[in-house]
């Protein structure tokens, strides 16, 4: 991989990855290549069917890339199926844009949280939530995310958009993943929900460590949260630059287009 677009001892690195559907005249994604290091957060902005979210299903192995490699450390999980990838799995977690499709309607925000630990996460070695008892388990998590404890009781109709989404990022975070994909986080929320969304992820991202993909077309949050963007289109990385960089004069023209409606 190109030395310009890697990281300092990444966290994941990421090569060549291509992914086509049947019948598609191109690549929804398209050679894209990447690394993040520990506690980076990598922006990723584009408009509506660049391949974003595409790239985001492959990096969760929810869908198989045609080639290349995704390296957690030194383990190419491109590669891996069934027990193979299942140690794996722990390590790379998802906040979807919509909290309320992502929340199981039928169980309480406690349940919610306790079952990646119980699926993933009983043999992990964790620090920051290491599990004494699910009682104090559920409670550490809601302090991390700045949610009272009488929360773990109810149900995500009975919480509004900002908390289900604040309870979507500490199942994400309890089994302490290397990194967080964070597919639209605040699309589905208001303004002042996403601003207190985005203080708060970039606090957990300070406080413990996290690596985060933050994936969205919104570029002011993207500049906001980034320490290092790329811009995407037509399943392609057209740009990358540091965040201070974003108004430079060598910026390609379609982030000039973005930039614009900045």
């Amino acid at each position: 991989m190109n030395r310009e677009y890697t990281a300092e001892s990444p966290v994941i690195a990421v090569d060549g990855l291509v992914r086509t559907y049947a019948g598609a005249d191109r690549p929804a994604v398209n050679g894209v290549s990447f690394a993040i290091g520990r506690g980076e957060c990598l922006g990723l902005v584009g408009e509506s069917g660049c391949g974003k979210s595409t790239l985001a299903r492959c990096l969760l192995r929810i869908e198989d890339a045609d080639s290349g490699s995704i390296l957690l450390g030194d383990t190419d999980i491109a590669r891996l199926n069934g027990r193979k990838l299942r140690p794996h799995r722990r390590r790379i977690q998802i906040v979807f844009q919509n909290p309320t499709a992502a929340l199981n309607p039928k169980l309480k925000v406690a349940d919610s949280l306790i079952d990646p630990y119980e699926q993933l996460g009983r043999d992990a070695k964790l620090s920051h939530f290491a599990y004494t008892s699910r009682y104090a388990y559920i409670r550490r998590l809601l302090e991390a995310v700045e949610l009272p404890a009488e929360l773990a009781g109810r149900y995500p109709h009975e919480l509004s958009g900002g908390q289900r989404q604040r309870a979507t990022i500490a199942r994400a975070i309890g089994i302490e993943p290397d990194v967080v994909v964070l597919d639209e986080p605040t699309a589905s929320l208001d303004v002042i929900s996403q601003g207190a969304v985005l203080d708060l992820l970039t606090r957990l991202r300070t406080s413990l460590g996290l690596s985060y993909l933050f994936i969205s077309h919104d570029l002011a949050a993207v500049h906001r949260m980034s320490q290092r963007i790329m811009v995407m289109r037509g399943g392609e990385i057209v740009d990358r630059f540091g965040a201070d960089d974003l108004f430079a004069e060598e910026r390609q023209p379609y982030t000039r287009e973005l930039i614009s409606i900045f």
